[in-house]
């Protein structure tokens, strides 16, 4: 997110996959992990990561900063479409489907959670090479990743309520978790340097 204050001052957050911001009284002491307050007469608004896996960026002029610009289209927009995927698939045959998931110059807003869920979905391995993808995984890939995101805005973007029950997210963290399908028990590896969840039995 990015907040325009006047004298051309912009501050650009990226929450990562730890950090929140919340509005305190204006008299608040920074706790441990609060790594920004900004103080205004009424109240302050604290940026705080434990992780430290966000960031913060500051940029002083007229125009918006060059970081805040984006030709990468939304998930939910038409210009996210099967042309746009394949294309960026086609620049990353070598890479793992799931590291690829979590590249937000091709797939905005994914994170490691979604890419595990789009997968389970497309019944793809995560550790499969993207050029090893046919025509039909990939179009299964597209669809999934487009219902995965408007369902969460449906979700999780509207009041932070929880993905349905059936989703592969509730048993993805769990270490006796089991697929929503089969009941088979989960798989675990570090795949792209994330976590990675999938079913053995689906997931081939």
């Amino acid at each position: 997110m990015v907040f325009n204050f006047s004298g051309d001052n912009w501050l650009g957050i990226h929450l990562g996959m730890t950090g929140k911001i919340r509005v305190e009284p204006v008299g608040f002491q920074p706790h441990k992990h609060d790594h920004l307050v900004l103080y205004q007469r009424e109240r302050a608004l604290v940026f705080t990561d434990s992780r430290q896996f966000g960031r913060v960026r500051f940029h002083d002029a007229a125009d918006e900063p060059d970081w805040w610009k984006s030709d990468v289209p939304e998930i939910s927009s038409r210009e996210f479409n099967q042309e746009f995927v394949d294309q960026f698939l086609d620049r990353h045959r070598k890479s793992p489907i799931k590291a690829v998931l979590l590249m937000q110059n091709g797939f905005p807003g994914i994170g490691n959670w979604m890419a595990d869920e789009i997968l389970w979905r497309a019944k793809i391995l995560p550790s499969k090479r993207t050029g090893k993808l046919i025509a039909h995984e990939r179009a299964v890939i597209f669809r999934a990743t487009k219902f995965v995101v408007e369902k969460s805005l449906q979700t999780l973007g509207k009041d932070f309520s929880d993905p349905p029950r059936d989703w592969f997210i509730h048993q993805k963290w769990k270490r006796d978790g089991i697929c929503p399908r089969h009941h088979t028990p989960l798989r675990h590896a570090t795949i792209g340097g994330r976590t990675t969840a999938w079913c053995a039995r689906c997931q081939k």
